[in-house]
Order: structure tokens, then sequence, then C-alpha cells
């Protein structure tokens, strides 16, 4: 608009609070995500698990549906924390497919248009940008894992009992911390392979090989040197062994707990560093 005009005015609309501004990144972020028919397709096929385990928490509590089937309750999936660790494991395995698809184009695009003052000349921190790029994920992330698994622990609590749910208090606080856990793992290694690689592909193969590439040298360095400490590089075995205490599993990963958590914050931690070092106003470029 010219200025000679003087035809222009100050906005005079509502003013967003300043600690709730970074949510205009994943309001219009995510309505752009869902653009994609595959990543609707993805969605709908992260919400037949929870379906499939409702329908086996209802089986166990309808005496009807019993007889009818010919079952016995002996021979029905026990409710327990093993049932919630399995959940756990199949939604954590689709919330990292919906990082691959999602996370790597968040912060490249920014990059490689230049876009990144943009966003910095107006009030809004280098922070509350990552904080705003990582609710793009967080929120479909949660959607899928911790919501979803908090409705199952309800719904069976309804039907068990106060009892049952005093008792068993520790498997919602196991599906709660353990789905966050993997939830800003998976944010803070996909912003930062998008912040450093700006081609979106090349960002996603990079996040696939860190999880699949690394496991397998992981694997042979346990063959080769006969010893587990190679599982301190895949992630997938760090996060089993934390999800193991927390939902009382003994399944042996060959990782202590405490070993698995400062790996995992290391990862984090370095992954934030990555963050730091890339995402600002300016970059400056040496010939």
């Amino acid at each position: 608009m010219a200025v000679y005009k003087r035809t222009y005015q100050g906005y005079e609309g509502r003013l967003t609070p300043a600690r709730w501004r970074f949510l205009i990144i994943p309001r219009y972020a995510c309505g752009k995500m869902f653009d994609s028919r595959f990543l609707i397709f993805l969605f709908f096929v992260c919400l037949v698990w929870p379906a499939v385990c409702a329908a086996l928490i209802y089986l166990r509590h309808n005496e009807g549906a019993i007889n009818l089937f010919g079952l016995s309750l002996a021979k029905l999936v026990p409710i327990d924390g093993r049932f919630f660790f399995h959940f756990m494991g199949w939604q954590g395995t689709l919330a990292f497919l919906v990082t691959a698809f999602v996370g790597p184009g968040l912060i490249s695009r920014d990059l490689a248009n230049n876009a990144l003052p943009l966003y910095f000349c107006r009030p809004l921190s280098r922070a509350e940008y990552v904080t705003g790029k990582a609710s793009v994920l967080v929120i479909p992330l949660s959607a899928i894992t911790w919501i979803p698994g908090l409705l199952l622990f309800g719904f069976n609590a309804s039907l068990e009992g106060r009892a049952w749910l005093a008792e068993n208090l520790w498997i919602a606080n196991g599906i709660f911390l353990g789905s966050w856990i993997w939830m800003l793992t998976l944010c803070l290694l996909s912003l930062a392979l998008s912040a450093w690689v700006k081609w979106k592909l090349a960002a996603g193969a990079l996040l696939f090989g860190i999880f699949f590439a690394a496991a397998g040298f992981g694997q042979a360095i346990n063959e080769i040197l006969n010893t587990k400490s190679g599982s301190l590089i895949n992630i997938t075995e760090l996060i089993r062994t934390i999800w193991c205490g927390l939902f009382q599993q003994r399944i042996r990963t060959g990782l202590s707990e405490a070993s698995a958590w400062t790996m995992l914050m290391a990862i984090c931690g370095v992954s934030l560093w990555l963050l730091a070092k890339k995402v600002r106003a300016y970059e400056v470029e040496r010939s």
C-alpha cells in the first residue's frame, strides 16, 4: 500500500498474550499439514490399534460377549502394565513415522527461503520459535500416544472400579511420562536435522538412518566386542529400556535404566545445541 495515500490504519483487534504468541506457528502449520491425503490416512491407521485395545478391554468385562464367542476369562489378554507397554510400543512406532513425514520440513523451508529474519523481527524469541515448531509435532503425536493411552486406562478403570485405579495409577504415570519422553526425543532430533539439512528428503532419510543404521552398527559392536555398550547408540533400545522401568517389565535390553536416561538426555542436549547454532535471525556465509 502506498504511504502517500494515507489510507492505512493500525491494528485495533485483540492482542494475543505474549506467552501464547508461539501458537501462531502450529495454528497455520497444522492446517496445511492435513492437506496431505497420505498423512490423513496415516492418522487413521494410528487410531486402529487404540480401537482394537478398547474392544479387548470391553470384551474382558462383558460376560455376554465372552459366552457368545465361547471364550474363557483366563484366555483373554490381561489389562496390566504389559498390555499398555505393548500399546506404547506400537503407537511409538507410528509416532516415528508421523515425525519422519512432518518433522524434516519444519525449519528447512524457513532457512531455504531466508524467512527467519521475518520471524525474529516480530516479538518472537528463538525459544518461542523452536517451541512453536515443536508444537506442530507435539499436537498430533499427543493425539496418537498419551491421549488414547490415558483414555484406555480410564475406560478400564471405569469397568474395574476404584480399587484397580488406586493400585495401578503407576500405569497412567508410565503412559504420560513415557509418551512425552519419546515425543520430545523425536521433536528435538527432527528439528535439529531440519535446521542443518535444508533438503526435506535428505533430512527424512537421515532421520531413518540415525534410528536404523545406528541400531545395526550398535548390534555389530555388541557382536564383535562381546559387549552391550553398542546399544547406547540405538535410540529405540534406549527408549525401550526406559519404558520397561516405567511399566515394570522384566524384558532384558542389555542396558541399565541409568545409562539409558543419561544417553537419551545427551542426545536431546546435542539436538538443542545444534538448534541454537542454526536458528538465528541471520546467517554468516564464508567464501
